[in-house]
């Protein structure tokens, strides 16, 4: 068995506790209800193909950091699309569209997004437009256009496609669906949300008797983060420690959660984790994440190959895990919260926890992918 070297580079580059902090179920099923996550699973399990993703155990990794379980949500083996993106565009496609052959579908994407809409589109027989900035890859780009989406590049970031997609939405009268809420449009994100809590569903499922004590939560804008929590309040007795970890270039719903109100942050250099280099907490997550959130974490770049590496190289788990940049995160902030003592000891991070961690996405981006394997 080869050792995991888990040496000084795995680090945190900030740690915030929510002084807000308060898991209230009742408010956080008034803003997504039970009635629209459990009306998620009953149709989204229905579709073709459709099976629970794997709930994996890193008991590698858990042995080497003293911990109970590690639990690692498999999402690389979503349907076709390698992640958990694709439970909540395709199901708010079909939701918003209810088959209606006329509607044209836009959304901007940084890519895994699109290929949801894209994905839901061609199934219903829609045509899709994606918007999509100057960072996306063109092998991201082709996945979407597989599925029949023309796809519209715009210069700038993903604020400059969302903006595009939003200008030529209402000239040409498409549906948006996007994963996120602004003012007056908050039904789409929501529908979009309950998709991605079909993940919660499964997981309340897969651990049987066990109870989570820790869940560390990738966010970008929020949406899958809030999901969560939302399916912890419909599913789990037992409220685990909330903790959201971003990039460290990119975090906004911790510059939210600090200043106790949604704020919009600049970024300097987009982060390696293109799905999660986002500037701003959209509006439907923050109202569930800015309370119920008990710790934030951010991390860097640093050590996104080696953790791909490392999954691919049963380093971890038993197992091979493919998991591309976004599935990193989770793990690299729980090694190094356990690399801090002091936060390991305010976390209590101890030989009795149960940790679950998202796998958000697999090689969905395959030539990324092997680069960052070659490093």
């Amino acid at each position: 068995m080869k050792t995991i070297n888990l040496d000084s580079i795995w680090q945190i580059s900030k740690f915030l506790e929510n002084k807000k902090y308060n898991f209230d179920k009742e408010n956080i099923l008034k803003i997504l209800n039970k009635e629209d996550i459990d009306e998620a699973y009953k149709i989204i399990s229905k579709w073709d193909n459709y099976s629970p993703t794997p709930l994996l155990n890193l008991n590698k990794l858990a042995e080497k950091l003293k911990f109970n379980k590690i639990f690692y949500k498999d999402e690389s083996k979503r349907f076709s699309l390698k992640s958990f993106k694709a439970l909540g565009g395709a199901y708010a496609v079909e939701k918003i569209t209810k088959g209606n052959k006329e509607i044209v579908v836009s959304t901007a994407t940084a890519g895994n997004h699109g290929r949801s809409v894209a994905w839901g589109s061609s199934k219903l027989g829609l045509k899709c437009k994606i918007f999509i900035s100057e960072y996306v890859s063109e092998f991201r780009a082709e996945a979407m256009r597989s599925f029949g989406a023309d796809i519209i590049r715009v210069n700038g970031n993903y604020d400059n496609s969302l903006k595009e997609c939003i200008k030529q939405s209402k000239q040409n009268n498409w549906q948006i669906v996007q994963d996120v809420a602004w003012e007056d449009y908050k039904q789409v994100p929501k529908l979009t949300m309950a998709g991605y809590s079909v993940m919660m569903k499964e997981i309340s499922q897969q651990i049987k008797n066990e109870k989570i004590s820790h869940v560390i939560l990738q966010a970008g804008v929020g949406g899958m983060a809030a999901a969560m929590v939302a399916g912890i309040a419909r599913y789990l007795n037992d409220i685990p420690k909330i903790i959201v970890v971003e990039p460290e270039s990119a975090a906004c719903v911790l510059e939210s959660i600090k200043a106790g109100k949604l704020e919009k942050i600049s970024i300097k250099k987009e982060s390696l984790m293109g799905g999660m280099s986002c500037d701003e907490v959209s509006l439907v997550p923050w109202e569930i994440l800015k309370n119920s959130v008990s710790h934030c974490v951010t991390v860097s770049d640093n050590c996104i190959s080696k953790t791909v590496k490392s999954l691919a190289n049963c380093e971890f788990s038993n197992e091979k895990i493919i998991g591309g940049e976004c599935s990193t995160p989770g793990i690299i902030s729980l090694i190094g919260m356990n690399n801090d003592p002091e936060i390991k000891k305010k976390l209590n991070l101890n030989e009795n926890s149960n940790i679950l961690l998202f796998g958000c996405e697999g090689d969905a981006d395959e030539e990324l992918y092997q680069k960052l394997l070659n490093e």
